[in-house]
């Protein structure tokens, strides 16, 4: 399995390996702006156990992989504050055996079989700025907690109410996207841009199902800086909330302009997408939409930028749609995308991607070989 990433790489996240011919790297060396997807190389972190890795988290300046072993390990890449060169690759050693990690700006949240800690990362050699304990067997996958989830900021812990049952969660800027075990779908938060779903841009202070999705099981959600995207066990899926840069895969202004422009015109035929100008113009969708991918795709596993979206299908396949400034969508543009986009990299080059995680301004993928026997040509 090989990670690649592609996007805003200001910190080295992901070109981390340009440093093996320099003892550092100055701010003038990196590549900023990464347009297709790179190979990840963490020699300190991986050596020959390279495949062993799993991205767990993304922020803005760095990554967090999780050695999946027995005893396992976190390995950060990108800004370090503790480090003369600003960036590095290493091991936090206090992460030795834990079994889910979720990084931020200033923190890094480390679940062990029983308890959780909240390390900072401002001051990596003192004691954990937050712990809990709990009985073993309770993780849910963070950032759900026994009784509750984490946050990134004091005070980390937040209550939730048993009968949610919740399975899974995502965090936006201002909001959160809870999935159920019976697959219902509950946010809260800021509404400021539609993000919750419920038709409204007020604020919910409790868990409120999203009566929009009532009656359709889903199997994962995602959220991003202000809009939420969500799976059905069918393969579907729904997204809502602000679609400035075309995030939710809806008409909006800012790709209009680009096209007016004539800059996207060359992706738009590759597409065999309508290079005409749009009339409706979405810029918050307060309710959940269907969002159909090019030729009836299945969605498996989504993840959300702040601004972009990133879709895994059944066959293998990446799409991605949103803000692209940065690369971050990974078809070798900087343009922005309202209409979901294959990357073309990965199929092009006989590689399955097995997964997605979107840091704000990036993203990051992992790959293994297609079977031969079941690719088909695009």
């Amino acid at each position: 399995m090989i990670w690649f990433g592609f996007g805003f790489n200001g910190f080295a996240q992901i070109h981390s390996s340009a440093r093996s011919k320099k003892e550092s790297q100055s701010d003038e060396d990196v590549e900023v702006k990464v347009i297709a997807p790179v190979a990840l190389r963490l020699s300190t972190c991986c050596s020959d156990e390279e495949k062993l890795l799993q991205l767990v988290g993304a922020s803005w300046s760095r990554i967090a992989f999780l050695q999946r072993t027995d005893d396992g390990n976190v390995c950060l890449s990108g800004f370090r504050s503790d480090s003369p060169a600003r960036k590095a690759d290493n091991y936090f050693p206090q992460s030795y055996g834990c079994l889910d990690a979720q990084v931020s700006e200033r923190y890094l949240t480390l679940a062990f079989k029983d308890r959780t800690e909240c390390w900072s990362l401002d001051d990596m050699d003192s004691a954990p700025v937050w712990r809990m304990k709990h009985e073993p067997g309770e993780n849910r996958g963070l950032p759900l907690v026994p009784g509750g989830y984490v946050v990134s900021a004091p005070p980390f812990l937040h209550i939730l109410s048993p009968h949610l049952c919740g399975v899974s969660l995502a965090l936006g800027m201002e909001h959160a996207v809870l999935l159920s075990g019976s697959g219902a779908v509950y946010t809260w938060g800021s509404s400021s841009h539609g993000q919750l779903g419920h038709g409204e841009l007020g604020r919910e202070a409790e868990p409120r199902v999203v009566e929009g999705l009532w009656g359709m099981a889903m199997e994962g959600v995602a959220a991003g800086g202000w809009h939420s995207v969500c799976v059905s066990g069918e393969g579907d899926l729904y997204t809502w909330g602000w679609n400035e840069s075309g995030q939710l895969g809806l008409p909006c202004q800012a790709t209009q302009r680009e096209r007016l422009q004539g800059g996207i015109a060359a992706v738009c035929a590759r597409l065999g997408a309508e290079s005409d100008s749009k009339e409706v113009f979405i810029s918050i969708q307060a309710f959940p939409a269907l969002l159909d991918l090019p030729e009836e795709a299945e969605v498996t596993r989504v993840s959300c930028g702040s601004r972009h979206t990133a879709a895994l299908t059944c066959k293998g396949d990446l799409y991605t749609w949103g803000w692209g400034e940065y690369g971050q969508l990974g078809h070798n543009t900087t343009q922005t995308l309202d209409q979901p986009a294959r990357v073309d990299f990965f199929a092009d080059r006989g590689l399955r991607v097995v997964d997605v995680v979107c840091g704000p301004w990036n993203t990051f993928v992992s790959t293994e070989e297609r079977d031969p026997t079941s690719h088909t040509p695009p």
